[in-house]
């Protein structure tokens, strides 16, 4: 990978990297003065949207660490900045750095809503629950201008598609109009990260993310409405957060969560790299205790990518935060059951000019 560059504590001011490496296919950059002095505030660095036009919005999986096969990301790149974010590397294969490219140069998919749409009406369609999240957030900063999720929403709504959401973005309230019905009709489910209480810890790791207490407002804006919410602890971090399990779930709880879940802090590919770098930046004292704790479960890596491996890790340390997070749930009654997402209900509405059934 390459060399960070670039003015850390100037050009990173409201973000989460610390610089932009370059990515697995990019070349190696460095900024060269080009002998011109002019006033050029370096402090902020402002977000470029790009658009595309996607020929699948349906992205599958078959991986057995998943409780879905399908997805949809409106968004690539997520302005949040959260330094931990695992699907950074993903940039790389757009030419971009997972750095600071990752939540300043992103790309909108306007049309995802018609795409989704033409997907669900093809004859050989079969109904499951679509996941929309688990890769960027569908409510960054950016979706108040583009509307591309509430759009895919309405889509989902009238063909009474099943849908999990996974956001930190207290945006989501503005789509309780949408949610609430499909809620009654046992159509949605959502989950919402809550990965510290400390709100200043927050601002330092997910920059441009909604505080922790205003997730639980949306949370418990949600839940009255009806709307099923599990409380996410994701990711728990070693020696950082992981004294906040028992408080979150509390909060989550209180905030009306029915359910609630856990993953560890997974560092796969370019994030290592970040993750350490905004470590000896934001928190030098405990960044040895919390690599080792990582490399402790990974078998001395800094990650282990296997499948059944990767979310939770392995070892003593992972044991007694998995033993620790089920007591807690238990306690809470968190560790319930949830109903599963309704499929029977899936039809294709028509459109003017289709055909009429005889019968």
């Amino acid at each position: 990978m390459g060399k960070n560059v670039g003015n850390r504590r100037q050009k990173t001011l409201g973000r989460g990297a610390l610089g932009n490496a370059s990515g697995r296919y990019d070349l190696t950059r460095e900024e060269i003065h080009d002998g011109w002095d002019l006033c050029d505030d370096p402090q902020v660095l402002r977000t470029e949207v790009a658009t595309e036009v996607p020929r699948r919005i349906i992205t599958w999986n078959k991986s057995p660490d998943l409780p879905f096969d399908r997805s949809i990301n409106p968004y690539r790149g997520c302005e949040h900045g959260c330094i931990y974010c695992f699907a950074r590397p993903t940039h790389a294969y757009l030419g971009l750095s997972p750095g600071l490219d990752f939540e300043t140069r992103l790309v909108a998919k306007p049309d995802a809503a018609q795409v989704l749409e033409r997907e669900l009406r093809a004859p050989r369609y079969r109904v499951a629950p679509i996941a929309i999240g688990t890769n960027t957030d569908p409510y960054q900063p950016i979706e108040r201008d583009h509307g591309i999720m509430r759009a895919c929403l309405e889509v989902l709504a009238a063909h009474r598609h099943p849908v999990a959401i996974v956001t930190k973005g207290a945006m989501i309230e503005r789509d309780i109009d949408i949610l609430g019905p499909m809620a009654e009709q046992g159509l949605v489910r959502v989950g919402i990260s809550l990965t510290t209480l400390d709100a200043g810890l927050s601002r330092r790791m997910e920059p441009r993310a909604p505080a922790p207490r205003r997730r639980l407002q949306a949370m418990a804006r949600l839940t009255g409405a009806g709307i099923p919410v599990r409380v996410m602890t994701s990711p728990i971090v070693p020696g950082l957060t992981d004294h906040e399990i028992e408080r979150l779930l509390e909060a989550g709880r209180d905030a009306g969560a029915d359910a609630a879940s856990w993953i560890m802090l997974r560092l796969p590919m370019e994030v290592s790299e970040l993750w350490q770098d905004w470590l000896a930046e934001h928190e030098p004292g405990r960044a040895a205790k919390i690599m080792a704790r990582l490399r402790d479960m990974h078998g001395g890596k800094d990650y282990d990518a296997r499948w059944g491996r990767r979310m939770r890790g392995e070892g003593t340390y992972a044991e007694m935060v998995a033993q620790r997070f089920s007591a807690a749930a238990r306690r809470l009654g968190l560790d319930k059951p949830t109903a599963p997402l309704r499929r029977d209900l899936f039809r294709v509405p028509k459109r003017v000019g289709d055909q009429l059934s005889l019968f």
